[in-house]
Order: C-alpha cells, then structure tokens, then sequence
C-alpha cells in the first residue's frame, strides 16, 4: 500500500471517502487540495462496464476540451512538398519526411503529438515499435492521419485530447489545470464525459459509467456521482 505525506493526509480529511459528490462540489474540493508548488494537472478515472480484452468493446477517440489542458503541445508532422508548408504555416513545432523519422531513430523525442499525411504512413511505420510505446504513433481513429494537417494541428493547439481504455477497463484524462477557475474545469470535465458516453460500444451491456472520481497530481481523489451523467 502506497505510502502518502503529511500534506496528502492532511488534504485527505477534507474528503469523505464513501461519499459520491456532483462535479462542482468534486472540482471545488481537488482544487482546494493542490497545494503542491507547480500548477497540478487535474486528471479523471472512469470506470466503463466494457471488457477490454474484446476489440468490439474497445473506446478509444479524441475529444477538444473547451478551454484545453493548460498545457501547450510540441506538434511533429510528418509531410513532404505542399503538405509539409502548409504544417508549418498552421503552427506545427517540426515538420519533415525522412529526416524527422531518422532522428527518432537515433533517440530525439522533444515532442507530444505526430501528425501524419496518409502518403507517409508507409514510411512513418517503420516507426511503430517506437512511437507505439510511447502512444505517439499517427492514427486514422484519432484524426493524425489526415491531409487536412491545419484543421488536426489546431484541434491539437486548441486543447484536443485522446483517450483510451486500459487493460483495466480505465479511462484516464487530463481536464486542465489546478489554476483553472472550477467553472472551466467543470466544461472540460462534461466534454470529456459527454464523449465517453457517445463512444459506448454496441457490445457493451449492463452499467456502461461504472464510477468515476477527480484528482490533481499531488492530491486524493474525489469520487463522482456518476448516475448524473447516464
């Protein structure tokens, strides 16, 4: 059992621990609670009543949260000729075709996001095992694998997220910043919960919102009234 410090412990007794509380209650009380020196990211568990060892029960997608992360992302693009000038006309931090890949093969990973026109996916594979293990590798599912490379690096800048289930039945998610005031944090949270809902798989029968519960990154989790939400 993971040990916690005092100021963990001490936070904790603002929360009760059997308790489900709504959203604005649950986002005031993480907030009240990030005491740590750095901004804490405000991140959510959700617990969906899928099975993640089946494919036809797999939730996996994108979703822009309204008033994004707090945090700006390092966008590669990988794109020749016209493409590759119109990555760098829409903000992309690198773009390139064989250069980029070989500097991933020699250990460069200064970036967060890989976006990918479809002609380069043949190349940009060879890099499967590496970016795959970092949950960097372009994909159709998630809109990196696109001509329209403006409107993917914008949703990027703008606050666009992925998630996807764990091997645990999980999804987890950052919705911003402790700094956030709780009414943009709540936004972020609602987008993010109004998308899981919507990627409910047919195959997926009984409770589909299990439980759900908020937390900053030095702080206890406040757990969800999730029966709001269904």
């Amino acid at each position: 059992m993971a040990k916690h410090g005092k100021k963990y412990a001490e936070a904790a007794k603002n929360v009760n621990a059997e308790a489900l509380y709504d959203a604005a209650e649950a986002v005031e009380l993480v907030k009240k609670m990030a005491t740590a020196k750095f901004d804490e990211t405000v991140e959510v568990a959700v617990r969906l009543g899928v099975d993640p060892k089946k494919q036809d029960q797999a939730v996996r997608g994108v979703v822009v949260l309204p008033h994004g992360t707090g945090k700006t992302k390092r966008v590669l693009v990988f794109a020749k000729g016209d493409k590759a000038k119109e990555a760098e006309a829409a903000g992309a931090d690198f773009v390139g075709d064989a250069d980029m890949i070989n500097k991933i093969q020699q250990g460069w990973f200064d970036f967060d996001v890989c976006v990918a026109t479809p002609d380069m996916m043949s190349e940009v594979g060879k890099l499967g095992r590496l970016l795959g293990g970092k949950g960097l590798m372009p994909n159709p599912k998630a809109g990196t694998v696109t001509f329209d490379v403006t409107k993917a690096i914008g949703e990027i800048k703008a606050g666009k997220i992925e998630y996807r289930l764990d091997r645990a039945g999980q999804i987890h998610a950052p919705i911003g910043k402790a700094s956030f005031d709780a009414v943009k944090l709540n936004e972020n949270l609602k987008a993010l919960i109004d998308a899981l809902v919507r990627a409910k798989p047919a195959a997926a029968k009984g409770v589909y919102l299990k439980s759900a519960a908020v937390s900053s990154t030095m702080g206890p989790s406040v757990k969800l009234n999730v029966a709001a939400y269904r």
